[in-house]
């Protein structure tokens, strides 16, 4: 399934509906920090990320309650393998390089990593 990308807002957005799991856009609206965005701004978000097939909503009188469609660990994993595709040739161990060489993860760290993955198999 080739999955369309989202932008800021609308990753926000999501953040928000797989933290609630479901719920209408006065639930969703109430998760941003101050100052909260215009209420036709989420439903807006809302109506894309329902085009993008990211949510879907059931109906209670004139209100919809949002759900996700995707769930956040399938996002995750496609962005971070596009990530890798598109800036690390596809090479993971590019990536982990990178990360290591710009101080994001330690190589103790690292090391523990791989030791819990081994102990994992």
């Amino acid at each position: 399934m080739n999955m369309n990308k989202l932008t800021k807002a609308e990753e926000q957005v999501m953040q928000y509906l797989w933290q609630i799991e479901k719920g209408f856009l006065k639930d969703v609206l109430e998760l941003f920090p101050e100052p909260k965005p215009h209420t036709n701004t989420i439903s807006t978000i809302l109506k894309i990320l329902m085009e993008k097939g990211f949510v879907n909503y059931k109906t209670f009188g004139r209100q919809h309650e949002y759900f996700p469609l995707i769930s956040k660990e399938n996002y995750s994993g496609r962005s971070i393998r596009s990530l890798v595709k598109n800036y690390f040739e596809g090479s993971y161990t590019n990536a982990v390089s990178f990360l290591v060489e710009e101080n994001e993860i330690s190589v103790k760290d690292l090391e523990l990593l791989l030791n819990e993955l081994k102990n994992k198999e």
